[in-house]
């Protein structure tokens, strides 16, 4: 039986003790409601007063019936009460700590910096992918509830805090993502994160088009309009509503049968300095080869099969789920 039942249960039997004994007194003594019901609750509660009328020999026995009866009861109601709190309190305690362990031992971590609309999506997206590791910051406390149901390692407070942004591992972080509620509030989180971490790696929102050179300008590597993105997007399902229609089933996991992803390739991998034609990626994986990201940045489309993966070069792959995971294996056995 849960907690909450028991409040429930221990408030219900607290009344029903009440309304029995002003009963018991309005039929053995002949008292009105409120003598009843007052004479009730200062026995009940063994506070002393004096009786509010002379009571008969059974009404005394029915006194002492009620002091042992009642007085019992409410006991256990009290106990239930202070053991809701302290476990409450308990919980949130041992939870607290269970979380900061599990954020202590984070590396090359990502930090999610406010859980509203885009973080919580952000979040689930990046999710998705298992080999991400997220710590949520978010100062609303509305929302810690949410992200409780969520599942998601978080910490409470203001992400422009120094304290709160180390006790999210940034100094261990590999990338942070600014979705505060105003420009203003990313701009002053990018450039605390920055100085906290050189190398980190910082994607902010940018409500308005003017606040993107602040961002970049405060340290942001990358710095995405939604709204930008969701007018662009919108004019693309117009323009090329296949192109789209695929992009979406390929990144969005709206479809098992197709996705498309991304894998580097590490320098124990079987396949690093081998050919597209000799690494059987298209005959053992069934899988097509969209593009090849080499080390030094250059993008490289539609590469021939003559094309050579290299250590460091990162394949953008389309197919099956099961067979991707399974290249990955390959590329990266590590």
């Amino acid at each position: 039986m849960d907690s909450a039942r028991h409040i429930i249960m221990s408030v219900v039997l607290t009344l029903i003790i009440v309304v029995l004994g002003a009963s018991g007194y309005v039929i053995i003594e002949g008292w009105n409601v409120i003598d009843a019901l007052y004479m009730t609750v200062i026995t009940l509660a063994t506070v002393g007063y004096r009786e509010v009328h002379d009571v008969s020999q059974i009404g005394r026995l029915y006194t002492i019936l009620l002091i042992f009866v009642g007085v019992g009861c409410l006991g256990y109601v009290g106990g239930t009460l202070m053991q809701f709190i302290v476990e409450g309190r308990i919980r949130t305690v041992l939870g607290r700590r269970r979380l900061d362990k599990k954020i202590g031992r984070l590396k090359n971590h990502y930090i999610v910096c406010g859980y509203g609309r885009i973080g919580r999506v952000l979040c689930e997206n990046l999710r998705r992918k298992k080999s991400f590791d997220l710590v949520v910051v978010e100062k609303n406390e509305d929302l810690v509830h949410v992200m409780d149901e969520d599942g998601v390692l978080y910490v409470f407070g203001d992400a422009a805090d120094e304290t709160i942004l180390l006790r999210a591992g940034i100094e261990h972080a590999k990338g942070l993502v600014a979705v505060l509620a105003t420009d203003t509030d990313n701009v002053f989180l990018v450039l605390t994160a920055r100085q906290l971490n050189p190398d980190l790696i910082i994607m902010a929102r940018a409500s308005r088009n003017r606040s993107k050179s602040k961002l970049m300008a405060a340290g942001a590597n990358e710095v995405e309009s939604p709204y930008d993105m969701g007018a662009r997007s919108m004019a693309q399902k117009i323009i090329r509503p296949a192109v789209t229609t695929f992009l979406d089933f390929a990144v969005t996991h709206q479809r098992k049968d197709i996705q498309m992803e991304e894998m580097q390739i590490s320098d124990s991998s079987k396949l690093a300095n081998v050919m597209l034609k000799d690494s059987g990626i298209r005959q053992d994986y069934n899988l097509i080869i969209m593009a090849i990201k080499k080390y030094n940045g250059s993008m490289l489309f539609n590469p021939s099969f003559e094309s050579v993966i290299q250590p460091g070069d990162t394949v953008i792959a389309v197919g099956e789920v099961a067979n991707l995971q399974k290249l990955e294996k390959i590329l990266d056995p590590l």
